[in-house]
């Protein structure tokens, strides 16, 4: 990411790592259910999104403050900060 309107969490990815399994870690466990998925680029646990009934990832960036996710839908090719709120393409 080069843009210089792009906050510095997004500029910081070299390599978007994405969930190899298509499935939300958190539900599997607790036999939920979810709607899309996202891939933490800190950490690389797969979990579901906001839309999801648990928002499994946004409770994940609460407890680590990890940055940045990628959505892990096929086909899908952007990037989410948290805490700059900045949606890219990549």
């Amino acid at each position: 990411m080069e843009d210089q309107n792009t906050c510095q969490h997004l500029r910081e990815i070299t390599e978007v790592q994405i969930g190899e399994d298509y499935v939300c870690e958190e539900c599997i466990k607790n036999n939920g259910e979810w709607v899309h998925l996202r891939t933490c680029q800190t950490c690389g646990v797969t979990l579901c999104c906001d839309q999801s009934p648990s928002k499994h990832m946004t409770r994940h960036y609460n407890e680590t403050h990890h940055p940045v996710v990628a959505s892990a839908e096929p086909g899908e090719r952007w990037l989410w900060c948290y805490p700059d709120k900045q949606f890219a393409e990549y």
